[in-house]
């Protein structure tokens, strides 16, 4: 009834509080020579008996038993395989997490975090290249402050102005200065709303979009029900109109994929089939597209999921976790994606590999619908996605994929672009077989 580490995990926390095995067992009711039997696997113990140790050392049946260890377990093994140049000792994940829990707690706990500040960083790189208004601050500074200095230079280098020009250009300095102080005062607030209150600093409306998804953990209950009325005021609490938009839009598309792939026998289909796109297709008669966003907004579900338009714009981006997904479309984890769009209505498929130290490896499914508003005469409308399903321990060849060449340590990387600023890793190089895409 006992596993042998509940013995080795009673005996670590007696030691601990500095007990001998007749004091512990005297608290617990129970022969010291039996706590010997038990402390070293050699005896059974009841839930009783258990119970009452669990008691005189100050901890849950649970800590003893390890019936809560298997997250952690998980943790410990996601950090192992993260540093895999540290050899740690796999086979004795469960005595070391049995034996010096805080000390496990402290391993994973560091390790999550980690992960969280890779995936910061990344965030931030795209932000700093990309977001628009933080650009558009920028230019403003950098122009007013240009014609400060020029100017300056004006009333500084001509000696025989006369003092209706010197009117004149002093006027433009007290202009100029008036627009660098108002610009660097908005770039200070918008840079502060960021920092204190993320949402408040989103932006673009689709940005406004996603975190209201995020918040819901990406599913609509109430479509599955038909309660549309009670997601659509939910869609009115978000901040600006352009974003509300954008969530209309998105409800009309999940209520229609909701009719078509009902959610009861859909995950029945799924499964049975398996998360492939077509095969569920098929089997429903409905469109590609529309099966993978089901796979990824069903709750709970761990699927990633990006969409882009002909221009390679990206239209929705639900992240897989540790599938760092950029903002903007110039990154090598959408290659799948792109490759799709080229090529409509063929299945694209590749197992990718994030960069170490905190590497998994992912599946990317791609499909691109193309649609004829226009007729024959007019051009296509393409629409791609690409699904992003977890696929540890998959084996066969991948691509190594990153974020951005920016903050990517793939030193061997023949796409590279620029040096990355967070240093390099040493690798064996890509895969034979990576250029599946």
């Amino acid at each position: 009834m006992t596993a042998p580490l509940t013995g080795a995990r009673l005996r670590e926390r007696r030691l601990v509080l500095g007990l001998r095995q007749a004091d512990l067992a005297q608290e617990a009711g129970i022969s010291a020579s039996y706590l010997n039997l038990i402390e070293h696997g050699r005896r059974n113990v009841t839930a009783e008996v258990l119970a009452r140790l669990a008691a005189a050392l100050g901890v849950e049946t649970e800590a003893l038993t390890g019936a809560s260890s298997g997250a952690l377990a998980e943790e410990l093994r996601a950090a192992a395989g993260a540093f895999p140049e540290a050899t740690a000792e796999i086979a004795r994940l469960d005595d070391f997490a049995s034996r010096f829990p805080g000390w496990a707690a402290l391993v994973a706990a560091l390790h999550g975090r980690a992960a969280t500040l890779e995936r910061a960083v990344a965030a931030l790189n795209d932000r700093l290249g990309h977001d628009p208004h933080l650009s558009a601050a920028l230019h403003e500074l950098l122009s007013a402050l240009s014609g400060v200095r020029a100017t300056s230079a004006i009333l500084v280098e001509t000696e025989d102005l006369s003092p209706d020009w010197q009117r004149r250009f002093h006027l433009n300095l007290h202009k100029d200065s008036e627009r660098l102080a108002d610009g660097a005062g908005a770039l200070v607030a918008y840079l502060d709303r960021s920092a204190t209150a993320p949402e408040a600093g989103i932006a673009a409306p689709q940005d406004e979009l996603e975190a209201w998804l995020s918040v819901r953990g990406w599913h609509l209950p109430e479509v599955e029900t038909g309660n549309l009325a009670a997601v659509q005021a939910a869609v009115q609490t978000i901040g600006s109109a352009a974003a509300r938009q954008l969530a209309e839009a998105h409800l009309a598309r999940v209520a229609a994929d909701a009719v078509a792939l009902p959610l009861g026998p859909f995950s029945a289909a799924l499964a049975e089939l398996g998360p492939d796109p077509a095969r569920l297709a098929a089997r429903f008669s409905a469109g590609v597209l529309s099966v993978m966003r089901r796979i990824a907004l069903m709750p709970g579900a761990e699927a990633g999921l990006v969409l882009c338009d002909a221009s390679g714009t990206l239209l929705f981006r639900k992240p897989a976790r540790g599938f760092t997904l950029p903002r903007f479309a110039a990154a090598c984890p959408l290659w799948p994606l792109f490759s799709a769009l080229a090529r409509p209505g063929m299945a694209v498929q590749a197992l990718l590999d994030t960069p170490p130290p905190a590497g998994a490896r992912f599946h990317a499914l791609a499909f691109c619908e193309a649609e004829l508003p226009f007729g024959f005469q007019g051009p296509d409308l393409r629409t791609a996605a690409m699904l992003i399903l977890p696929a540890p321990g998959v084996p066969g060849p991948a691509l190594p994929v990153g974020s951005t060449c920016r903050i990517c340590p793939r030193d061997a990387c023949p796409a590279r672009r620029e040096i990355s600023i967070l240093g390099t890793v040493v690798e064996r190089g890509f895969d034979s077989g990576a250029n599946s895409v």
